[in-house]
């Protein structure tokens, strides 16, 4: 993660808040623990597709909703409300993965919620570049959830195990970037506390 181009005194969100690599690196073990399940299980069924990867995709918009406050933003601000509503999207179409089973309706759903989602992180991303420590990272996420939206629908015909494999090679390529991001976030936190 790199910091933005403006001084940290410049913009009141632009400096590394005390607590935000919690929500970070919990959305990190998420991605990378999904995305282990999709390396190691060999042949899954349709139920472990819409289990795994509904918890997946709720387990991340939950940790996006909950992780808002510790962003600086309040709820009601433009850049909460993007935040939000991609939170949301994602809990729903995890909710809904887990609840009804289908290669068709997982595909369809995962890549609605992976899309919506991305579009607004990527649009807050660039809202925010130079302005906020996450911008770019929110960029970069964004697209990898386009990307991962975009493709999944040409891997439903070949079933859970290739979709599975979509989703949870998207979610590896953000977990790994989250971690970057969680860990820089630490580190600066905690030599900020230790400046006097």
């Amino acid at each position: 993660m790199t910091q933005p181009r403006t001084p940290a005194g410049t913009a009141s969100d632009s400096r590394p808040r005390p607590d935000l690599w919690k929500p970070v690196l919990l959305r990190a073990v998420a991605a990378l623990l999904f995305g282990a399940v999709t390396i190691f299980w060999a042949a899954p069924s349709v139920e472990v597709m819409g289990w795994a990867g509904g918890l997946y995709l709720l387990s991340t918009g939950v940790l996006l909703l909950r992780g808002i406050p510790a962003t600086g933003f309040q709820r009601d601000a433009a850049p909460g409300k993007m935040l939000s509503a991609a939170g949301a999207v994602l809990a729903g179409a995890g909710l809904s993965a887990v609840l009804l089973h289908g290669d068709l309706l997982f595909g369809v759903v995962a890549a609605v919620g992976l899309g919506v989602a991305g579009a607004l992180e990527l649009f807050c991303g660039l809202t925010l570049r130079g302005r906020h420590v996450l911008a770019r990272d929110w960029i970069t996420s964004g697209a990898i959830g386009l990307g991962t939206a975009a493709i999944l629908p040409f891997f439903i015909h070949l079933g859970a195990h290739a979709l599975l494999g979509v989703v949870g090679g998207g979610a590896i390529i953000s977990g790994v970037l989250w971690v970057l991001s969680g860990l820089t976030l630490r580190h600066d936190a905690r030599r900020t506390a230790q400046t006097p």
